[in-house]
């Protein structure tokens, strides 16, 4: 049993010492090399995830280890050399009990906050800024209907990247929106399905055409945050990504009056920007 106690203390050890090591290892908006957790958290609900995955983390490691214990225990104490003698006990109340009533109040203790998660996700504060963006092959169209713009957003080639710009997650015309607002998002496609997919804001919903679904995030850091479309949407799926830039107030007041010149709708309902789609999709 001695054995036994001390491979318990070191299996816990290592599974602080993972938990705590992908915490410091994950990046801020984007993926970071070696990481072993999420990325770090820039909004509310992501904090609510993060917490969630920790506590399943503890559930899961003990009843790992409670049932790895057992096996080691009873092929110690029950094999043929230390248990000639087999017992011949065919019903244990008490057990039948446990094992049935204890797999259920795990299940409630972690169906409770899942619950509550979900109920955070789906329920959508008033927003400050609504955004809707159009999954197309293979990028994305985003528009801001309350301010009468719009504008597609294309990943930035390798050979045309500038330094601090990742590759395969950079794009020419980024999303922004202020910090600490409510940034309500509607998502759908053009053509296939898609999937909007923001990991530091906890942030993944599928875009099918014909349909609009929504979610919302609330950022909390100034900074630019990727993320992709992660439904499998053809050759190109991995070349489509998401990129937010949250900025202050003031900065997105004065990005707000350069976009509504740069990519004004106009009356017949088309946006300013074909002309300029249209040659950047030609070269």
């Amino acid at each position: 049993m001695q054995v036994l106690l001390r491979l318990n203390r070191v299996l816990i050890a290592l599974a602080l010492i993972g938990v705590t090591a992908g915490e410091a290892l994950a990046g801020l908006g984007q993926p970071s090399p070696w990481q072993l957790g999420m990325q770090q958290s820039a909004a509310p609900v992501m904090d609510e995830i993060i917490w969630f995955h920790n506590f399943l983390l503890w559930i899961i490691t003990a009843i790992t280890l409670f049932v790895l214990a057992l096996l080691v225990y009873v092929m110690i104490r029950f094999n043929a050399r230390s248990n000639p003698v087999p017992t011949r006990t065919s019903h244990n109340a008490a057990i039948e009990v446990a094992w049935t009533v204890l797999p259920v109040l795990i299940l409630v203790a972690i169906a409770v906050p899942s619950f509550r998660i979900l109920f955070h996700q789906l329920t959508i504060p008033p927003a400050d800024v609504t955004v809707k963006a159009t999954g197309k092959q293979w990028f994305w169209t985003y528009a801001y209907p309350d301010q009468k713009f719009e504008f597609d957003s294309l990943m930035v080639a390798e050979k045309d990247l500038k330094p601090g710009q990742p590759r395969l997650l950079a794009v020419d015309n980024e999303v922004v929106v202020p910090v600490n607002k409510v940034v309500r998002v509607q998502v759908t496609a053009a053509d296939v399905a898609h999937a909007f997919a923001l990991p530091s804001f906890g942030l993944k919903i599928d875009g099918y055409p014909g349909r609009l679904n929504e979610t919302w995030f609330r950022a909390t850091k100034e900074g630019v945050y990727y993320g992709q479309c992660s439904e499998l949407c053809g050759k190109d799926h991995a070349f489509m990504p998401i990129a937010v830039r949250v900025v202050s107030e003031r900065d997105y007041a004065a990005w707000l009056e350069q976009a509504k010149k740069r990519w004004a709708i106009n009356d017949d309902g088309d946006a300013a920007k074909i002309a300029a789609s249209s040659e950047r999709a030609t070269q």
